[in-house]
């Protein structure tokens, strides 16, 4: 099935896919922050920040979209009855509406938007394993157990200086 877009789903100037450097990053069309967030929510109600963290983790760091193109895009799918917001601890949660559930990009129709790329080069997968390393040291960190915390920091003393041995081979 094939859904059409809203006239605002796309926009005529491409947007920077993230922050930093662009180097090795793709461009991003406003349409496909608009399919990220709705396929987002589709998994589960989210507020801008988190986002924003899912589709860096989801993209082994590959795309950040920006606040400046996240939040912008909520209000027009809030203002086309897409998302409804829901004060959370004092952070605006969105969810879908049935509307936005139908607008939802379909998960088998073409893979989501995160997933189209360069998912094959082996920068994309150093990026990737980094950020899974990243989020397993969080959640050793977030342990009360010192003897783990104390063999996860070695661990990561150990990763580190082989990460700069290899970068001082020839």
């Amino acid at each position: 099935m094939h859904r059409q877009r809203s006239r605002h789903g796309y926009g005529r100037h491409e947007m920077r896919g993230g922050r930093g450097h662009g180097r090795g990053r793709h461009r991003v069309r406003r349409g496909d922050v608009r399919s990220a967030i709705l396929a987002l929510l589709d998994d589960r109600p989210m507020h801008g920040y988190e986002m924003i963290q899912e589709l860096e983790e989801r993209t082994g760091g590959r795309w950040t979209p920006s606040a400046g193109s996240i939040y912008p895009t909520l209000q027009l799918l809030e203002d086309e009855g897409l998302v409804t917001p829901e004060e959370v601890e004092g952070r605006k949660v969105y969810s879908l509406t049935e509307a936005g559930k139908e607008a939802a990009p379909d998960r088998t129709e073409g893979g989501l938007p995160w997933e189209q790329g360069d998912e094959d080069s082996p920068r994309f997968e150093a990026r990737k394993e980094m950020f899974k390393l990243m989020g397993a040291a969080k959640q050793v960190a977030r342990a009360d157990d010192e003897e783990q915390l104390t063999k996860a920091a070695e661990i990561l003393r150990d990763a580190r200086r082989k990460l700069y041995g290899l970068l001082a081979e020839e």
